[in-house]
């Protein structure tokens, strides 16, 4: 972390980091990094998804059990709350259910019901809701539905302030403001006729636009290929240009408000979601319906539902079962050195030959027992990172106490 913001200032930049099982960890190396500084801590900016509850849900990269993984998480929102006042605590992400395959429907729904749980784990802990609500923030997917997508960002934005007010009785009107970033949908761009999704992430773009987000990750167009190259990129960044400086729809709030067939996809996704927190209400809450397996099942039958409506040709995706061409031209592509990954670990192996065994050791040990107890773990580990203790030790320092989640397949 340190090799990384060599020469950068830390409390004059915000840092989003997408880092959810290990997110104490990454942001204990941050904070340490400015404090070696000598930078104000308090004067940090920044986001660490730290959003575990999908990873059960849709993608995968998970540590511990939902349980003992939500502490951690609440350990954080407190930590940061009195440490690190600036930092955004958690990004709520429906983006990787999305991805998974899920509807836009399902996407409000269930990025809702994880932000529920986050905030009931919250409060439940001793926090104010007023105090942590306005640092939360919320991580979607655009595809390529356009009208679909801004009526989905709008459903989402009213029914987390109705959440808020009503549910959770938030006083403070940013506890009520569902701030989100959007990244358009990594899962609609194709190695066939790949130039076509830079048209594809324009039309994404625009649509979070218009549906309110406040910032952007446009895809490049080589995504489904390799790593973006520098050309590709440039090409995703003035998309996001155009449409910021050229197009004149960010000079407007809500610029759809009023058009019938808007407002009526907005109530009509509204409304399905509705029924879906409701359900997962009935079964005891997200965290049971997440270990009964109901959110992933019914993510994985949407998926299979549209995979079929593409293999039938209901769905049209142009370039793949449509409007094919013969030749395919050749892209450029980003190519990674291999050598970049031994040199880290020979890095790895003189930081663990050099640092204090004695305080390392201590330092790990402590981490291992707050796990066991009670006190929050965020100080522990961030004495651990300055003790030159690396993300796997701690990990597995809690990993001894918490042990690993395995997925329970219901069939």
């Amino acid at each position: 972390m340190q090799r990384l913001f060599d020469g950068i200032e830390l409390t004059k930049i915000s840092t989003s980091m997408t880092i959810n099982a290990t997110a104490s960890i990454l942001l204990a190396l941050y904070v340490g990094v400015a404090r070696r500084q000598g930078a104000d801590i308090r004067k940090l900016s920044g986001t660490v998804q730290n959003d575990v509850l999908k990873e059960f849900i849709a993608r995968g990269t998970y540590i511990y059990p939902p349980r003992q993984a939500m502490r951690i998480i609440t350990d954080i929102f407190s930590y940061a709350n009195q440490h690190v006042p600036e930092w955004n605590t958690i990004s709520d992400s429906g983006y990787h259910m999305r991805e998974a395959g899920c509807t836009a429907t399902q996407e409000v729904a269930f990025t809702l019901a994880n932000g529920m749980t986050y905030v009931q784990a919250a409060i439940d802990a001793g926090l104010d809701v007023d105090k942590f609500a306005p640092r939360l923030s919320f991580f979607f997917n655009a595809q390529s539905k356009f009208l679909e997508e801004v009526a989905k960002f709008r459903a989402a934005r009213r029914m987390w302030a109705r959440i808020m007010r009503d549910h959770f009785k938030a006083k403070n009107p940013k506890s009520q403001m569902l701030r989100f970033h959007t990244q358009m949908a990594g899962s609609t761009l194709t190695a066939q006729q790949p130039e076509n999704n830079i048209v594809r992430t324009a039309l994404q773009a625009l649509a979070a636009v218009l549906g309110g987000t406040q910032s952007l990750h446009t895809n490049s167009f080589d995504e489904a290929l390799a790593l973006p190259t520098e050309q590709s990129a440039r090409i995703a960044l003035r998309t996001q240009q155009i449409i910021a400086y050229e197009s004149g729809a960010p000079q407007t709030i809500d610029p759809l408000a009023g058009s019938y067939y808007v407002e009526s996809l907005t109530d009509q996704i509204e409304a399905g979601a509705r029924t879906y927190l409701d359900k997962i209400d009935a079964m005891g809450g997200t965290l049971t319906a997440i270990e009964r397996g109901y959110i992933q099942a019914e993510i994985q039958n949407a998926a299979y539902e549209y995979q079929q409506s593409v293999d039938r040709l209901e769905s049209v995706v142009v370039g793949v079962n449509a409007f094919g061409i013969d030749e395919e031209k050749k892209i450029p592509l980003q190519r990674i050195d291999e050598s970049l990954e031994r040199k880290q670990v020979e890095r790895l192996k003189a930081l663990r030959v050099k640092r204090d065994q004695a305080k390392w050791k201590a330092a790990i040990q402590q981490v291992e027992d707050c796990a066991r107890g009670t006190a929050n773990l965020m100080p522990a580990i961030v004495e651990a990172v300055e003790a030159s203790a690396t993300v796997g030790e701690i990990s597995d320092a809690m990993r001894r106490v918490y042990g690993e989640y395995k997925e329970t397949v219901v069939i």
